[in-house]
Order: structure tokens, then sequence, then C-alpha cells
């Protein structure tokens, strides 16, 4: 057997075309391009504003089962089927999400794609990029410190310290620092109070950048976010300190959308990187907008499996963005389906049928799910070479008695080459006109409701709970004029219920809420079930003992 290439060999050894070619490929003029370095550039804002006059590509989203240590592959095939496209003759662009530090160093070691399905240069997305994370990170920390510089200076607002909502963040994973207590050393140094950090991707200021569709509702929305609350609840805003127009100034350039390349040297955005917990999981309406206004197909992706990633997609992004998918993909593999079935990790490599037909049920329910939001679909299997002939046909035959196709796809080993066939029936399904989307529940719905639409039309649970406290909560937004904002839901990836070992296709359980977040800048309201982490910690053998440079002073260990 021939020696696998690491994804990192591959990406170094890719030939890469100067990125004014690339931009050239969606009609961007090179002095629209602002460029970093040779291989990478955003996109100024006049060009974009200027292309909006442009008619809309189709929206084709990639989603998955529920994610699981085996791995999945629904960056991987976002990336193949766009180069897929453009190998059957299409104009197609991809749009993903930025990677974290965080994750960067400490499980994944990257996010860009794998083995012949990547998008380059993939060292520097997942490290520095163009800076539109330490531009969010600034931002939101800046917010922090007029907060508290606010209350030394006399508190002319009246913040109640004790109710402080707005936290720190960094991009990095570091349990030390989710609870601390700050201002500690005296009078210079303030009022001493509780306070912690989250990791940039879980902050409200990535979700504002997003969704805002310029800089002008990138103000508002940033002026719109709530930081504390006075002793008689009445909140206070961004805009009270002054500080929405400073954090503009931050995140300017970070809204531009990042033009990149993939290993096939086709167009790809990447831009933006929301938590998929508890924000909305998914790349900028900036850069997806752009790319359907150049492409005629556009492949997006969503974070997570489809109860979390798609339902966001369709119920956030979709309605607050006005756009209309016009086909879904569902990524699986047969190792992941096999762990559904009950097996250990340790034990995928041996053929199991059975275990197979037994985990297909999770897969099954994401079919259902994305239909529900009348989303045509079609599922991918992301080929392994542990895969046996009889377990793929196994899949095979149960997505036919659902009604649906599955389609083996080879793009990892294969690039473009292995995802042909995938290709050409995404085409027929996006241009069959069978899309008749529309979100889960409506904007009047009242907000527990739609916290209760979710769980038992996507988790098939038997009812969403919540103490007292937590409805008041509701109703009290509601009254304030925010009941018709959608609801982001917080709960574990790894199942349709809130605990995270509970694989396949639960029915009939009960979904705990036991908090509520209002986002008002980004416009949701979050609902966090079971435990959720807003900063994750390292595990005990980090990625980054591995990452380091050799004696050429080449990046190696990421993956």
């Amino acid at each position: 057997m021939a020696e696998v290439k690491s994804d990192i060999e591959i990406a170094r050894a890719a030939r890469k075309k100067p990125i004014q070619e690339v931009g050239a490929r969606l009609g961007i003029p090179s002095e629209h391009l602002l460029p970093y370095g040779h291989d990478k550039a955003k996109v100024s804002a006049e060009f974009i504003a200027k292309a909006r006059k442009n008619g809309d590509g189709r929206l084709i989203l990639v989603t998955a089962i529920n994610p699981t240590p085996a791995g999945e592959g629904k960056t991987t095939t976002t990336v193949g089927l766009g180069d897929g496209l453009n190998r059957i003759g299409k104009k197609a662009a991809i749009c993903i999400r930025e990677a974290s530090l965080g994750p960067c160093f400490g499980v994944k070691g990257g996010a860009a794609g794998g083995g012949y399905a990547q998008v380059i240069p993939m060292e520097d997305m997942n490290l520095h990029f163009t800076g539109d994370f330490h531009a969010i990170t600034a931002a939101h920390n800046l917010l922090s410190a007029l907060i508290d510089n606010h209350i030394y200076w006399g508190n002319a607002l009246e913040i109640d310290t004790r109710r402080v909502t707005w936290r720190r963040v960094m991009d990095m994973n570091d349990r030390a620092l989710r609870e601390i207590v700050c201002s500690l050393g005296g009078v210079p140094n303030g009022f001493p109070r509780e306070a912690g950090f989250d990791i940039t991707v879980a902050s409200e200021v990535m979700a504002i950048l997003c969704l805002a569709t310029d800089l002008k509702d990138l103000e508002r929305r940033l002026g719109d976010i709530i930081v504390a609350y006075r002793r008689d609840k009445s909140p206070v805003y961004a805009r009270d300190l002054k500080a929405d127009g400073a954090m503009t100034v931050l995140l300017k350039d970070a809204l531009q959308p990042n033009l990149v390349q993939t290993l096939e040297n086709n167009p790809a955005f990447v831009h933006g990187g929301p938590f998929a917990n508890i924000a909305h999981g998914c790349n900028s309406v900036m850069a997806t907008t752009t790319a359907l206004k150049l492409a005629d197909y556009v492949v997006t992706e969503a974070g997570f499996g489809a109860d979390l990633g798609a339902e966001k997609f369709f119920d956030i992004k979709c309605r607050k963005a006005g756009l209309k998918p016009a086909a879904a993909v569902i990524v699986a593999t047969i190792r992941a389906l096999k762990m559904n079935g009950g097996v250990k990790k340790e034990d995928l490599g041996t053929e199991d049928v059975e275990a197979v037909k037994h985990g297909c049920a999770n897969l099954g329910r994401h079919i259902e799910n994305v239909k529900q939001f009348g989303v045509p679909a079609i599922v991918a299997i992301n080929h392994f070479h542990s895969d046996t002939e009889a377990e793929i046909a196994a899949v095979k035959a149960y997505v036919a008695a659902q009604g649906e196709e599955a389609v083996l796809c080879r793009h990892w080993a294969e690039g473009s080459a292995g995802i042909e066939e995938l290709a050409h029936k995404v085409v027929a399904l996006a241009e069959s006109g069978a899309s008749q989307f529309a979100p889960l529940y409506a904007d009047e719905m009242p907000l527990f409701d739609k916290i209760d639409t979710v769980v038992k039309r996507i988790y098939r649970g038997s009812e969403a709970i919540a103490d007292k406290a937590v409805r008041a909560q509701l109703r009290q937004w509601e009254e304030q004029g925010y009941g018709h904002l959608p609801v982001c839901m917080a709960k574990t990836q790894y199942s349709f219920s809130t605990d995270p070992n509970l694989r396949g296709a639960p029915t009939g359980h009960v979904v705990p809420v036991r908090e509520v977040r209002l986002s008002a800048g980004a416009g949701f309201v979050v609902a966090i079930c079971g435990e959720i982490m807003t900063m994750p910690g390292l595990p005990k053998v980090p990625s980054s003992e591995h990452i380091f440079l050799n004696d050429q002073g080449l990046i190696e260990g990421l993956s």
C-alpha cells in the first residue's frame, strides 16, 4: 500500500495560483482584492456593494449526522463538492468558517478540509490568517474594559456590578479562566467582582460580524449588545457606553470576506466562525451573499450535525439573510454509523453490517429533519479505506428506503474526480425546483413555544422544560420587544438529547432548559440545555504537543 501523505504535506505540495487569478474567475478585479501575501485577500466593501445588483446562484448546504470520534468529514465534503462542481463545468464557490486557535492547539490540529479536498494556504488558515479573530477579540475586550472603566469613574449609568453579563474572551482553550475575580488590588484597580472568559468564537461580537450585512448594520448590532443590568433590571447597552463606534473601527477590515483557493485552485471564501453551540455555527452572511452574486453554485456548511447546524442555518441565518437553499447534502461515514450502532472506536476496522444498519437510524432522523424545512436532501458517504462493499450497500439500501439516494464519495483520496457523481446529482436536485424552503416556526410564535417546537420536531423529545424564572425571563423579553427573535439552542452536539452518550435516534426524552440568554445584537435568544462550555479546556494530550517547526522552518503537526 502506498504511503499516505499527511494533510499538511499535501497542502504544501499544492501549486497555488496568485489570488488575483482566483478572484478573476469570479469577476473580481485585482484592485478590489486587498492582498495578504500572494495567496489570500479580502474583497473590498465597494465591490461587494456593486455586486448586490447581480442575480443569485444556487445555495447548497452540507450538513452531517451527529459527530463521533470516528469522524464524518463535513468540511472535506464541502470542499470536495465545490471542486467537483467546477470539474463538471459549473461556476462554483465554497464558503466555510475560519479555524479557531483553541481547537487547533487542543483536539483538532486544523480545520481546512483534508486529503485532496482542502482549502489552502492551510498553515495560515489554521493560525493567524488575516487577523479577523484577533480583531474580534480586541473589539470584545475593548467593551469589557469600557464597562469596568465606567464603573470606576462614578458609574453614571448605575450598572449593578452583580449583573454585568459581558465577559472577556481569548482565542485559546484555557479552563483556568472560566471563572475569575477581577479588579483585585485595592482602590486604583476598581471594584472587585466575579467575571470570566469565553473563547472568542463564543463571543456575541463573532455572531454579530457573521450576521451583519454592512458596516452600518454592524455598528447598529454592536450598539444593541446588552452588557449589564441596573438594580431595577433595566438593560445597559453597548451604545450607552459609546462603545459601538470604536468597536466598528476595530472590525472594519474583519467584516470583509477572505478569498483563498482549494487545492484545485477553485475560489473559496473563508470568513467568520461562530461557536456552533452557543451561536449559529455558520460562516458569515457577507461571504455567503457575496459568493451567491458571483457564482452559479455556492457550497457552504453548518457546524456539527444537522440537529444543531442545519437547524440554525435554516432558522437563524437563512431567516435573517433571506437565503433560500436549493438542496442539502448530509454527510455520513460507515465508521460513524457503526459507532452509532454501538461499535467501539477500536473495533471500527472490522466489518459489521448489522451495526451499520442499526446506526443508520441516526442518519434517517437527519434526513427527515432536513426535509421538514422543505429542502431536498441527498446523502454523501465519505469513503474510508476500511469500508466494505456490504457495509456501503447497507447504507445505500437504507437511504433508498427513506425515498432518497446515497452516493459514495472518494474526494479525500481522489479530489474532484472522486465526487463527480455527487456533483451531477446535486445539480439535478438543485435545478429540479424541488426546494420549498421555509423555517420551522413563525416569528410571532412565543419564545418558549419556539424552543419546544425545536425539541419536539427536531430532537423528537417529549417536551422542553424550564423553571419559573426561565419562563418569566422569556416573557419579559417578549414584553420588551424581543419576542420575534429566533431561538439558538445550545446543547451537546453528540446526541439528539442532552446526554452526549445517548447515540442513535432517541425519542421521548425531556430537554431541560437551565438558562436563557439574550443576544440582542446578534438577534437571537440562546436556550442553554444541559452542560455547555463557552470556554473549552485542553485535552490530556493537546495537539500543540505535536506542532513544531522542522529544520527547514516549515510547520509540522497541523492536520
